[in-house]
């Protein structure tokens, strides 16, 4: 792969953690800790609450192995070694990582 095609990939990999950065941010909310005052919130407002954090955890905890993946993809373009499988070291089609920038594998040994 071409220096050019890899900074492509690499902008877009950058562009990609910097919007992962942003969602946390603004979801932060969503993940605080549900108060439990009686007096402040009904049962059932309780209960919805919990459920929006328990799925807002659920969100962030994708958001973090997406960036841990783009982070080890981003190590890879700076060691010369992206583009290349992890399992095989041969070349990942660049479509394959047209889909999917952090794609660590070739698609053949992702399927097997």
């Amino acid at each position: 792969m071409d220096t050019e095609t890899t900074e492509n990939f690499a902008a877009e990999l950058r562009a990609r953690l910097a919007e992962l950065e942003r969602m946390s941010v603004l979801s932060a909310d969503g993940r605080k800790v549900v108060e439990l005052d009686q007096q402040a919130v009904g049962r059932v407002s309780r209960i919805d609450a919990i459920q929006a954090q328990s799925m807002a955890l659920a969100t962030e905890e994708r958001r973090s192995a997406e960036r841990q993946r783009i982070g080890a993809a981003l190590k890879r373009v700076a060691s010369g070694d992206y583009g290349y499988c992890l399992n095989c070291d041969e070349a990942i089609d660049p479509r394959r990582l047209t889909i999917d920038p952090a794609a660590p594998l070739c698609l053949d040994c992702a399927k097997g």
